[in-house]
């Protein structure tokens, strides 16, 4: 498959010393995937450097700040799957930088009280550092997309992750209950917002949220499509009346709780309306 990345500002060009937003989101992918061979050769030191992988994109944003008047923003495309709208499409906006902020900011310093929270390494401990940088990354990518089905399969890789660190003393009953019930609800949420990010694209003729958000449409159809989005919100927020999975939830590791349930994943469906009510 041939990739073609196009990198565009509105009214500004692209420096070509800049960093592209793709790139750190890579860099982000690929600190993930190496994190468990880190944490096996360095042991909880190990987490110190994971670190740097959220608090670099975190500097990232920090110096490539939207400008507050809308008209500078910063979008980043690959051509994927034309055919199946499912480009990637990245947008840098205000919003997604306040969110990325809490998202990379709050995940560098969990993990590094990982570092002091667990007593001594061990395989298991690595694979959980290595789901954790995943889920930084799953939620990075999340509010920076601006294609719809894109942005549904980084909602959705948070759901698999937030199951498997929920689940982490999987030797205990109540950990597994607790994994998977929040697997199905939320899963569930997804599925239905799935419909109504369908709904919406094919309504409108598009699946890029800018194109949505600037001439938003009206009717029946995407009233229904705007509530099944709205339910998808509630669940990943654990909003009532969908809030019974989240004190379960509290059964994973301290530095789960801290992030997932307070900092991250329940800020998804907050991202998402905040992004479609100016619209809807």
């Amino acid at each position: 498959k041939r990739l073609v990345r196009q990198s565009r500002r509105s009214k500004t060009p692209p420096l070509e010393d800049e960093v592209p937003l793709i790139a750190t989101l890579l860099a982000l992918t690929i600190s993930a995937l190496v994190a468990p061979v880190i944490l096996l050769y360095l042991g909880r030191r190990g987490f110190y450097v994971l670190a740097l992988a959220p608090l670099g994109a975190l500097i990232w944003v920090a110096t490539h700040w939207p400008d507050s008047s809308g008209h500078n923003v910063r979008t980043e495309t690959v051509t994927w799957l034309p055919e199946l709208h499912m480009d990637i499409e990245l947008r840098f906006t205000t919003l997604s930088a306040i969110m990325s902020v809490l998202i990379l900011g709050v995940g560098a310093l969990v993990l590094c009280y990982c570092a002091e929270y667990f007593d001594h390494m061990r395989r298991r401990i690595a694979g959980f550092g290595g789901e954790l940088v995943a889920f930084a990354t799953a939620m990075f990518g999340l509010v920076i997309s601006d294609n719809m089905l894109v942005a549904f399969t980084f909602w959705e890789a948070t759901t698999v992750l937030s199951f498997l660190l929920v689940g982490f003393y999987s030797f205990r009953a109540t950990s597994r209950r607790a994994a998977t019930q929040a697997l199905l609800v939320t899963t569930a949420g997804g599925l239905a917002m799935l419909v109504g990010l369908i709904l919406l694209g094919e309504r409108t003729g598009s699946y890029r949220f800018s194109d949505v958000l600037a001439n938003p449409p009206h009717g029946t159809a995407i009233t229904v499509a705007v509530v099944l989005i709205l339910v998808g919100a509630l669940s990943k927020s654990a909003i009532v009346p969908m809030h019974f999975w989240l004190p379960g939830a509290m059964a994973a590791p301290t530095p789960v709780s801290a992030y997932l349930h307070a900092a991250a994943m329940v800020k998804a469906g907050i991202f998402l309306v905040a992004l479609l009510a100016p619209a809807f």
